[in-house]
């Protein structure tokens, strides 16, 4: 038995099939989250002080910076497929919806690329 309506089988209108794909993608950036956490959190533990030139020549080194690039990329995706989760079930209005939506993505590629310009100016500059 099938209980799509006939217009519905004919355009082919159904699932979007993008709910599995968001889904898959939250859970790897979860996971993906852990182990930089953890090596984000040892590593400030470890640093003898906070001061700015002990913070910034931990961010020269290449391995440093590299991990603290992905953290800042995969954090703000986290984030970003979290929060369209939330509108998508939460704001009923079409227009708004879309319009948070975009909102929400401008401003986590925002927060993204300043965050990759901040570690790479404090770790390029540190390094000459």
């Amino acid at each position: 038995m099938n209980m799509r309506s006939p217009l519905a089988r004919v355009l082919g209108a159904g699932s979007a099939r993008q709910g599995v794909h968001h889904w898959w993608s939250q859970r790897v950036t979860s996971v993906a989250l852990v182990p930089l956490s953890i090596w984000f959190l040892v590593s400030l533990l470890s640093l003898p002080s906070f001061d700015h030139w002990v913070v910034s020549a931990w961010m020269a080194q290449s391995s440093s910076a590299l991990l603290l690039i992905l953290f800042v990329l995969v954090a703000a995706w986290h984030s970003q497929l979290g929060l369209q989760v939330i509108v998508e079930d939460y704001v009923h209005a079409a227009g708004a919806r879309i319009v948070t939506l975009v909102a929400i993505t401008f401003a986590h590629v925002l927060i993204a690329a300043a965050g990759v310009l901040a570690v790479l100016k404090v770790a390029l500059r540190s390094a000459q």
